[in-house]
């Protein structure tokens, strides 16, 4: 959260310098943003994040040395961690999805238009989820192949067993997450308050052993055939 900032501080982790140079650019440029420091692969960026504490972490996926998945792994056994927001050109999918599943807030496409980018950083940084609709069918269209046909019936009916756990209505509220509506649209939905939807997500987050709704919405779309 950074209710309590004037401005955003970003941490970008990406070992192409122009990426690294475009997005400082990108960011700075609004008065609420500002690139604190930079790191070309996932070892640094660790350290980076432990010395700047940063609000929000942009993080590649793919990088020499120790990758983004496994750095964004690192970064959030921390002690109140920074939310981090994963960069991919779709390369690699599987790989977004692992870092989804491990508690990244969200991803964006390197080649987004940078108003988009800025309240992606924006919206992370208030700890809500970014769940492109475009991006996220093209990321589970990818990791739900053929070559990873064993592993998604695995993931599936993991997923399954979870949601069976739910009551009826936390299975509606984790559906209309994964659908991508906020508070207010999924009280509207059920017919129920925000307050009580409210309640229903501090349930899932128990009861799925989830730390976002990001995370939900991959349960909730690894359960469906």
């Amino acid at each position: 959260m950074h209710s309590n900032r004037e401005t955003i501080r970003v941490v970008i982790v990406d070992d192409d310098q122009l990426v690294r140079m475009a997005l400082r650019l990108i960011i700075d440029g609004e008065p609420d943003l500002t690139v604190v420091a930079e790191a070309a692969d996932g070892d640094a960026g660790i350290g980076i994040v432990d010395e700047y504490r940063p609000d929000v972490v942009l993080m590649d996926i793919r990088m020499p040395g120790r990758d983004g998945l496994s750095a964004t792994h690192e970064i959030l056994r921390r002690s109140s961690p920074p939310p981090v927001l994963m960069l991919t050109t779709f390369d690699s999918d599987d790989l977004v999805l692992g870092a989804l599943r491990a508690g990244a807030l969200g991803f964006i496409l390197k080649d987004t238009a940078p108003s988009r980018i800025i309240d992606a950083v924006r919206t992370v940084a208030d700890g809500n989820p970014i769940l492109s609709p475009e991006a996220t069918a093209r990321v589970i269209a990818a990791a739900t192949g053929p070559q990873f046909s064993d592993a998604r019936r695995a993931t599936r009916e993991a997923a399954r067993k979870q949601l069976a756990a739910l009551t009826e209505r936390e299975l509606e509220t984790a559906r209309a997450i994964a659908d991508g509506l906020g508070n207010p649209q999924i009280a509207e939905r059920l017919s129920i308050s925000v307050a009580t939807v409210k309640a229903h997500t501090g349930n899932l987050f128990t009861k799925l052993s989830v730390d976002n709704r990001v995370q939900i919405a991959l349960m909730v779309r690894d359960a469906a055939d």
